[in-house]
């Protein structure tokens, strides 16, 4: 089993950027630029591995090779992004990787395109790049291929010895777990459990009672044989259930207008072991958008509008105004699930605001509402 930590240092330290390996500083799919650039890569690096896997490295400078890290990718729908803009898609993988000395919150992202055994193509224009192209890696750069070019595998017998030195070993393993349970203290109780005798996975979070519920916020799950991490922040409440073949994670999501608030399931994911040393992350989506009454509602958005709108024209906000941005980011988000289609536009005019707040609980709710948003985006 591939210790993702331990390939990527490899990949860091013993090879420039290739016809098998790729690393970015940071993915910008919120762009049609950012989605056909990353398309176009995994569609290169696709077409020169048609027997091998190949690898995006994320959260890493180009000039120095050095681990800057990047947020916590929880979308695990980036696999329909590659199969919209690709006929003959490859499946790809994405990780979230930890590393030492990195901030909690802050990963490595590890991007996986399994051999596809066919050329991929665009299946419909991205950005610039016209429908029907065909990519390939020559160096460290994506091109369109020429007619007359052949592609040739020539990388398998060195991915595959890069991988065979990443293997898993029993003192990996036990490091693993010791890192975890050293870097979490007592009041987020960390844990640990073997499945199927060979996976090994640990998780600590902080315990709350509510209504009668457990619920665990700023919660990290580590399966430590393939530094995959899962995480959740302060401000998410999970429930955490297991059985013998199984780790299952509910996540919710607090929402209400003022003092009533109420928790409504988001996603439940699932992490399945099974008998063969495998194991495979299935997400379900649960969430129901809760219905609010319209006056009410009325009030908040235009109330918000009024704020973006000094915002916009760096007007002083009044105390009670400046109480009300942190409420923005989940009233906004409330607004536009009962039917105010602009309301995430106006949100995201404040994002340079709120990120230069001295606090940064609203910030870190900005994005839990931006994260929440492409959850229900897509579903």
């Amino acid at each position: 089993m591939i210790n993702k930590r331990l390939l990527i240092k490899h990949l860091l330290s013993k090879n420039d950027e290739n016809s098998f390996y790729d690393k970015k500083q940071k993915l910008s799919l919120h762009s049609k630029e950012g989605k056909a650039k990353f398309v176009k890569h995994v569609c290169a690096l696709s077409n020169s591995n048609l027997e091998n896997n190949s690898y995006i490295v994320i959260g890493v400078q180009d000039e120095d090779n050095k681990i800057v890290g990047v947020d916590f990718f929880d979308d695990s729908k980036i696999q329909h992004l590659v199969n919209a803009y690709l006929k003959n898609p490859p499946k790809i993988e994405y990780a979230n990787v930890p590393f030492p000395r990195l901030p909690r919150y802050k990963v490595i992202g590890l991007v996986t395109i399994f051999p596809n055994n066919a050329i991929s193509s665009l299946a419909k224009t991205a950005w610039k790049y016209p429908k029907g192209t065909v990519f390939y890696r020559s160096g460290s750069n994506s091109l369109p291929l020429e007619s007359g070019f052949e592609l040739k595998n020539t990388n398998k017998p060195i991915v595959a010895a890069l991988e065979k030195s990443a293997q898993n070993n029993i003192e990996l393993v036990l490091n693993g777990v010791f890192d975890f349970f050293q870097s979490h203290k007592e009041e987020y109780t960390p844990q640990y459990k073997v499945f199927k005798e060979h996976f090994v996975l640990c998780w600590a979070g902080k315990k709350t009672i509510i209504n009668g519920e457990t619920y665990f916020s700023r919660v990290d799950i580590e399966l430590i044989n393939e530094q995959i991490k899962i995480f959740y922040s302060t401000l998410d409440d999970v429930k955490i259930s297991h059985n013998s073949n199984s780790f299952i994670i509910t996540e919710y999501i607090k929402l209400g207008i003022d003092q009533i608030q109420k928790h409504y399931p988001l996603e439940k994911t699932i992490i399945h072991f099974k008998d063969n040393g495998i194991h495979d992350i299935a997400s379900e989506f649960l969430f129901e958008a809760p219905k609010f009454d319209q006056k009410i509602l009325d009030h908040i958005y235009n109330n918000n509008n009024r704020i973006v709108r000094k915002i916009e024209k760096d007007t002083p906000l009044s105390v009670t105004e400046y109480e009300d941005i942190n409420k923005l980011p989940t009233s906004y988000l409330i607004c536009f699930l009962n039917g105010f289609p602009k309301a995430m536009e106006q949100l995201k005019k404040t994002k340079n605001y709120i990120k230069n707040m001295a606090d940064k609980t609203t910030y870190v709710k900005y994005k839990d509402v931006m994260r929440i948003l492409r959850k229900v985006t897509y579903n």
